[in-house]
């Protein structure tokens, strides 16, 4: 079962919103708000895995999702940190 799959057996399926093709970067959900949680580490790595360089993949999720606003169930993009390393 997909992460995708998981949040849409949790929550109905017209709440959440997704950022189309990034599945695998999805981290969590936030239950106070239902927004889909993403790795901003993880996107960028999806993006360089199909050949995109770093500098191109940071940029084109910067423009086109991570300052996106579309409704009130836009996901959150987050930073994940290693604090306890």
């Amino acid at each position: 079962m997909t992460k995708r799959d998981q949040l849409l057996a949790f929550v109905p399926d017209d709440t959440l919103l997704f950022a189309d093709g990034f599945d695998d970067a999805i981290i969590g959900l936030d239950t106070l708000s239902l927004k889909v949680v993403y790795s901003k580490q993880q996107m960028i790595e999806i993006l360089v895995s199909e050949d995109m360089t770093l500098e191109d993949a940071i940029e084109f999720l910067e423009y086109n999702t991570w300052n996106t606003y579309v409704g009130e169930q836009t996901p959150i993009y987050v930073d994940e940190i290693d604090v306890f390393e």
